[in-house]
């Protein structure tokens, strides 16, 4: 069974640079509160900026919770995550799904584009998988966006990067 990739593509007021600075460095700043895969109180959120690197979430007790590793590091325009939260919320080392984003210039903005493919690796929560994200990327993306557009305060308290 192959499962079509869930793509989002949103247009923000900032070079690409910028973008892709926000998009990885500032990623506490802008993911939704509600989104995090640990009990205990998310207070950041990490990515390594080198291939092989680790992101995930930081925990206010001090927990490392891995959401994945960085495939690809390629600033300004591309940036190849492993997505490797299971059907139960958790981290699977086992389990690679691919997160890519691309960051084209358009005149003095960006188009970033946003696809999770590989969603068939799920297995027989695939389904089930691929419609959650397709309901959870937009808003996602969406909050992303308005933090890029200067429309978004912070999602919790600002990080210093």
């Amino acid at each position: 069974m192959t499962i079509a990739p869930i793509r989002r593509t949103i247009e923000v007021a900032v070079p690409p640079e910028r973008a892709f600075a926000l998009f990885t460095g500032r990623m506490h700043d802008w993911w939704p509160i509600g989104h995090s895969i640990s009990d205990d109180p998310r207070v950041d959120i990490r990515m390594e900026s080198h291939a092989d690197g680790w992101w995930g979430q930081i925990g206010e007790r001090g927990s490392r919770v891995q959401w994945g590793k960085v495939l690809a590091w390629e600033p300004p325009g591309r940036l190849l995550l492993a997505w490797q939260i299971d059907a139960q919320w958790q981290f699977d080392p086992d389990l690679v799904t691919e997160l890519e984003l691309t960051f084209t210039p358009v005149a003095i903005n960006t188009l970033v584009t946003l696809e999770h493919r590989n969603l068939e690796r799920f297995g027989e929560s695939a389904e089930k998988m691929a419609e959650q994200l397709r309901n959870g990327w937009p808003g996602v993306v969406q909050q992303y966006a308005d933090f890029a557009d200067g429309k978004l305060e912070c999602a919790q308290p600002c990080s210093s990067a």
